[in-house]
């Protein structure tokens, strides 16, 4: 098999690192998500890989620490990842966990909502894409696997302005965000607090897509593919400047 790698993200920042030689990368959320991921298959996709950034369920995890996913968690569904894929990624990225990962449509903000999803599931880690992707792979028979850096340990809170909702385009509402800091003034050290860790996630990220290279990781990848974003329908034509930013829904 040979052919392009598809990389699911929702931030803009994770779009930008996952893009590369052979990958086309979806930014997109829910429904949008899902509706650009089916046209993506349709137009020719050897490989979907769920790409970014989750919230750490088991104790012991850090940020900027890498899971590679054993299988992805959705409800009472569990979808197998691609061993060959996971393999790759495993080899690839020192350190990283092999374990579940859990896709939620909301976010996953306190400490004692992660613990009774870990001890619930088993699962390692949620984000709000993978669970998304993977049923669509599943249904389309495509390879598919999930990579995603921790960005908050299982014992920290994310405060009101991190949970803000993203863009269309993956980027963070700042006006909201800054709205949420006057509203409530007492959240600014936590805040501070998940902007560091956010810096170290940007920064195993990055290192991360160096060391998986071109593909992805894909064992089946052909180096003849170009890279490209997948416009997400309804996306306007000139976006607005994407900005690093990790306070909204994405920091689960």
């Amino acid at each position: 098999m040979s052919g392009r790698v598809v990389a699911v993200t929702s931030l803009a920042l994770e779009a930008r690192i996952a893009l590369g030689r052979g990958v086309s990368v979806i930014c997109s959320q829910g429904a949008r998500l899902a509706a650009t991921l089916e046209a993506a298959i349709a137009d020719g996709a050897s490989g979907i890989i769920s790409f970014g950034v989750a919230g750490g369920l088991a104790p012991g995890l850090v940020e900027g620490q890498w899971v590679a996913a054993a299988a992805v968690r959705a409800g009472k569904q569990v979808f197998p990842t691609d061993w060959a894929w996971t393999r790759s990624l495993l080899e690839r990225l020192p350190g990283a966990v092999h374990a579940d990962i859990i896709g939620m449509d909301a976010p996953v903000a306190h400490p004692e909502d992660k613990r009774s999803l870990h001890a619930q599931t088993g699962a390692a880690a949620v984000d709000m894409e993978s669970h998304i992707a993977a049923r669509i792979a599943a249904a389309r028979r495509v390879p598919f696997v999930a990579c995603r850096v921790i960005i908050d340990a299982a014992d920290k809170r994310l405060p009101p302005a991190a949970l803000i909702g993203l863009r269309p385009d993956g980027t963070a509402d700042v006006l909201a965000v800054l709205r949420s800091v006057m509203q409530q003034p007492g959240q600014v050290p936590a805040l501070v607090r998940t902007a560091l860790d956010a810096r170290i996630t940007g920064t195993a990220m990055r290192r991360g897509r160096r060391l998986l290279g071109a593909g992805l990781g894909f064992p089946h990848f052909s180096s003849g593919e170009p890279d490209s974003r997948v416009p997400v329908r309804g996306e306007a034509d000139r976006q607005r400047p994407e900005q690093e930013s990790y306070f909204a829904a994405e920091t689960r």
